[in-house]
């Protein structure tokens, strides 16, 4: 009875020896995260378990990594790799992080563009913070057949993307990336706005090309509505809008800061110093402040405006092309005086 005793104690000394071995292995801490509480993994899509393991080790974050990969193999997750960007915290346990890796509960990215000009540069942006790829993108971009279900074109589809803060699943696609901004674009267009647009018998697409314009031509929001009237005035009279601003986006060259007799033999759409009406699409995504200056343009008569000679960013408005001179005048010979010359 006594070597029976004894063995069953034994025994039970080894299964608390186990038990507190297999606990300690799938629910004791196995993450250490240097100098921060907590910090992000990424899964790109396609990833194997593997590359997952490649990862945790790359980043230093798994104290232990075969007991990792035991729980993850008995857990059977190695054949259930869900693409993703996941927050990883201090002190997880082998169990919460391959449940939290399996579950697919990622955190989203707070994805943000703005002052952006052409479909390259938003590409670049996007695939900067999501992990829709930039080449795709453009492809997309420039793809007539595709952007049919938008009702948009290669010219104009920048307009269907509203600059903001936005909340995305890091592994969204290109495709998903556009599809979602087209439903932002139409929720962007609620009924007050949609009124506003009888105002200027403008579409919503050339109110947003007419806002670019206004988007570049000032930074002071008090008087964007002022400038939106004055080229809201030229259009009705079948004026060309003569707006630098195009021409600049015809030459590709952003950093023109005055535009000479050359610059306006541009052969381009965009050149609205040579064709009348808006330019095929928009010459940047303008801010929603553009945008709705833009819908309350002001009714005046100005049918001219030129930039302060005190460079306040400020401009002068006028009604007939003789005051214009003379303040595109004092204009010029300001630029001289500061050797301003291109």
């Amino acid at each position: 009875m006594r070597t029976i005793k004894i063995l069953i104690g034994v025994i039970i000394l080894i299964a608390v020896i186990l038990f507190f071995k297999y606990y300690s292995i799938i629910f004791g801490n196995n993450v250490k995260i240097k100098d921060k509480p907590s910090t992000f993994i990424y899964i790109p899509a396609g990833s194997d378990f593997y590359d997952v393991m490649n990862s945790l080790k790359g980043n230093n974050l798994l104290i232990d990594t075969n007991s990792f990969l035991w729980v993850a193999k008995r857990k059977k997750y190695t054949n259930k790799i869900r693409a993703g960007r996941y927050r990883i915290t201090n002190g997880m346990s082998n169990n919460k992080l391959i449940n939290l890796l399996r579950s697919g509960k990622q955190e989203p990215v707070n994805l943000v563009f703005n002052n952006i000009r052409t479909k390259a540069e938003l590409a670049g942006r996007i695939a900067m913070q999501i992990e829709a790829d930039s080449m795709a993108l453009v492809s997309l971009m420039d793809s007539n057949a595709y952007l049919q279900n938008f009702s948009v074109n290669s010219e104009n589809v920048t307009a269907i993307f509203i600059p903001n803060t936005y909340q995305f699943y890091w592994n969204t696609n290109a495709e998903k990336f556009i599809e979602r901004m087209y439903k932002e674009f139409n929720k962007f267009w609620n009924e007050k706005r949609v009124n506003k647009l009888k105002n200027s018998n403008l579409t919503k697409i050339e109110t947003i090309i007419l806002a670019s314009i206004v988007e570049q031509e000032t930074q002071k929001n008090d008087e964007k509505e002022r400038l939106a009237g004055v080229y809201i005035n030229r259009l009705r009279r079948g004026i060309r809008l003569q707006a630098d601003p195009t021409v600049k986006f015809a030459l590709g060259d952003f950093e023109i800061k005055r535009i000479l007799k050359e610059h306006l033999t541009i052969n381009s759409p965009y050149n609205t110093y040579k064709y009348k009406g808006l330019p095929p699409g928009p010459i940047c995504l303008p801010s929603i402040t553009s945008i709705d200056a833009t819908l309350n343009f002001e009714k005046h008569n100005y049918l001219y405006f030129c930039a302060k000679d005190d460079f306040s960013g400020y401009h002068v408005f006028s009604k007939s092309l003789k005051q214009h001179n003379i303040n595109a005048q004092k204009y010029q010979r300001a630029l001289n005086k500061n050797r301003i010359y291109k």
